[in-house]
């Protein structure tokens, strides 16, 4: 009896009564009967929320590329494994098959070797969305070194900050990258970047846009000659169960962004089962998911979990804008995708665009369409659904977290039905938990508080990379012997979830979660800038954006605001990315703060989003009549 693959609603209730009431047997069937092992595991779960402590699997021995490429060969060898859509429409699209993943890998990882990058070893990959991120990505797991990806967005501060967190021996990275009609200096903001680290010894440079860039001798080297002289035979480096597979970093709503650490058979297990599943994955489909390797997205649902099921899955480098913005339903017809996942953000900016672009194509092909970033609003799932599934091809609006792993709670197309704006139920094996603000857990139907979940599963972050006192204190202390989201959400009537934003001082723009500190710090660097505040507003596009209320040393009406606001961003954009500027810039007389100085984000928020009848009582604070001044100039 496998329960790898779940066809209706009874049996989704059956396999998740299993997966709750039994979980030990339960992954310990699905971990046996689905991929290959070393050896066999000892125990299947120890785990204690107080320490907090996840061992899955614990004694097995595996490598996650013989159960993602190797074990593939005899019987797909010559299927598509990865489809690379370039950016250039003219450009050819290229397959590669799985005996040629193998082959590539291999070369890759015995590269990595010859630079002296050993099991255990950090390497930062800062590479576009090219055959040679989801390739070198590989090649790490097949050695045991601990891949960290950086999206190929971020400047140059942000990128020193992970490689020196992680200590990085090495850097991947490409002369640049195309996005849309632009190319992008990737090689220069690596240099920049390695001005601030002594950690890193080699930084390998794939060829893509031909650019003239500065190499420097004996640190950097070109990819292609070294790949060329290496074999293509590479024995995968036994691993233990609970080895970190990678390090991936996510915005901390304080300081530092958060290296969360993901292992090796639990986080294998978690994202082929959840693919499988929640995608509803057939043998010959093509699967497409439009995220960037760079976020955790693109590490489980384009890389490992596609993989581990034999699938064919799509990487495209471009945006969906370029050349205009039919981009998406063309490469659906060109390639006949059959699962589409996307975060809201495109879709309401497709949605923008007229339904003319997409009755452009021929999009029969779809068989499943996926959300994924942040919750989809009400409006853009209609037109997902109408427009581009033409009501026949279920969405799944999955919510999970980089913290996660894989997809926690959704709808199985085909086996849940949907309901707009809700992820529905959640995953097998998942027991989520609604808290009351006094941690009391809030049970039956049509309550609402914050979501926490109260069992480990497979692929949970083991750690935050070098801190594990900050993982227990972020995750794990604000209610007891329980993982907390640092999400709001509401159960329905039936028993199906609704996420209801963040909690905490992080807000999700255009599908990416940004922590406000990070964004204060940089605006506070600014010589003419006293204090700031950040908060989201909506925006029909990005979901939210960020407003920002500044408070100017001096404040006197000479200064050109315009420059300002030019300069505020320009700072944001190279300390952070482009991704963190300010949609709106109000400055402010002071901030409203409580007597004991805290700023009060909820007043700013509501008058952001022009909510200002219910603002509560502002007698108490520090300087109440700073908030009538700062509506009055509001934008």
């Amino acid at each position: 009896m496998s329960n790898y693959h779940i066809k209706h609603l009874e049996e989704y209730y059956q396999v998740y009564r299993k997966s709750i009431q039994e979980p030990e047997n339960f992954w310990e069937e699905i971990a046996e009967e689905h991929f290959v092992w070393r050896k066999k595991w000892d125990k299947v779960l120890d785990w204690d929320f107080n320490k907090p402590e996840v061992k899955w699997f614990q004694g097995a021995k595996l490598n996650i590329t013989e159960n993602c490429i190797d074990r593939h060969l005899a019987t797909r060898g010559d299927k598509t494994a990865i489809l690379f859509e370039p950016n250039d429409l003219n450009e050819v699209a290229e397959h590669i098959t799985y005996n040629q993943l193998h082959k590539r890998v291999n070369q890759f990882a015995n590269v990595l070797k010859e630079q002296g990058v050993k099991k255990g070893d950090r390497v930062c990959i800062y590479v576009p969305m090219i055959p040679e991120l989801a390739i070198s990505v590989l090649a790490c797991a097949r050695i045991g070194a601990i891949h960290s990806v950086v999206f190929a967005g971020f400047s140059a501060t942000a990128l020193a900050t992970r490689i020196n967190d992680s200590d990085c021996k090495m850097v991947i990275t490409a002369d640049g990258s195309y996005r849309g009609s632009k190319t992008i200096d990737l090689k220069g903001i690596v240099d920049e970047a390695l001005e601030q680290c002594t950690c890193v010894e080699t930084v390998l440079v794939a060829k893509r846009i031909q650019s003239n860039i500065n190499m420097k001798e004996g640190r950097d080297k070109w990819l292609q000659p070294l790949l060329d002289k290496a074999s293509a035979a590479c024995e995968a480096e036994i691993m233990d169960a609970e080895d970190p597979l990678f390090i991936l970093y996510t915005s901390g709503s304080t300081g530092m962004p958060k290296g969360m650490v993901h292992t090796t058979a639990g986080y294998m297990v978690y994202s082929a089962y959840t693919f499988k599943n929640a995608f509803q994955y057939k043998e010959n489909d093509v699967y497409w998911c439009t995220a960037d390797i760079g976020w955790i997205t693109g590490h489980s649902y384009i890389v490992y979990g596609p993989l581990a099921n034999g699938a064919t899955t799509v990487m495209f480098e471009g945006v969906p804008s370029y050349p205009d913005y039919g981009r998406f339903w063309n490469i659906v017809e060109k390639h006949k995708v059959n699962q589409f996942y996307t975060a809201p953000t495109a879709i309401r900016a497709l949605a923008k665009q007229g339904v003319e672009l997409v009755d452009k194509y021929d999009l029969s092909s779809l068989k499943v369409l996926g959300s994924v970033g942040e919750p989809i609003n009400e409006e853009a799932w209609h037109w997902y659904n109408d427009v581009v599934g033409k009501k026949k091809s279920p969405i799944i609006d999955s919510w999970w977290q980089t913290e996660t792993g894989g997809i926690m709670i959704t709808p199985i197309p085909y086996v849940t039905p949907t309901k707009p704006t809700y992820a529905t139920l959640p995953f097998i094996g998942i027991q989520p938990a609604i808290m009351d603000e006094n941690g009391n857990e809030l049970e039956g139907n049509q309550v609402e508080g914050r979501l926490c979940i109260k069992f480990p599963w497979p692929s949970i972050a083991r750690t935050i990379w070098g801190n594990h006192q900050r993982y227990k204190d972020t995750y794990f202390s604000a209610f007891e012997n329980m993982y907390f989201t640092g999400d709001g959400s509401l159960r329905d009537e039936v028993g199906y979830y609704r996420i209801t934003g963040r909690v905490d001082d992080v807000i999700i723009v255009s599908g990416h979660n940004l922590g406000t500190a990070p964004i204060e710090d940089a605006i506070n660097e600014h010589q003419a800038v006293a204090e700031s505040a950040i908060v989201g507003f909506p925006h029909d596009i990005k979901g939210s954006a960020l407003y920002g209320y500044i408070t100017l040393k001096d404040s006197g009406e000479d200064r050109n605001h315009d420059n300002l606001r030019k300069e505020i961003n320009q700072l944001i954009s190279d300390k952070i990315g482009p991704i963190a500027k300010l949609n709106k810039i109000q400055f402010t007389e002071g901030l409203p703060k409580t007597r004991s100085g805290k700023i009060m984000r909820r007043i700013l928020r509501k008058i952001a989003s022009n909510d200002t009848s219910n603002l509560g009582d502002t007698s108490t604070l520090l300087n109440p009549e700073v908030v009538n001044d700062i509506i009055k100039e509001s934008l």
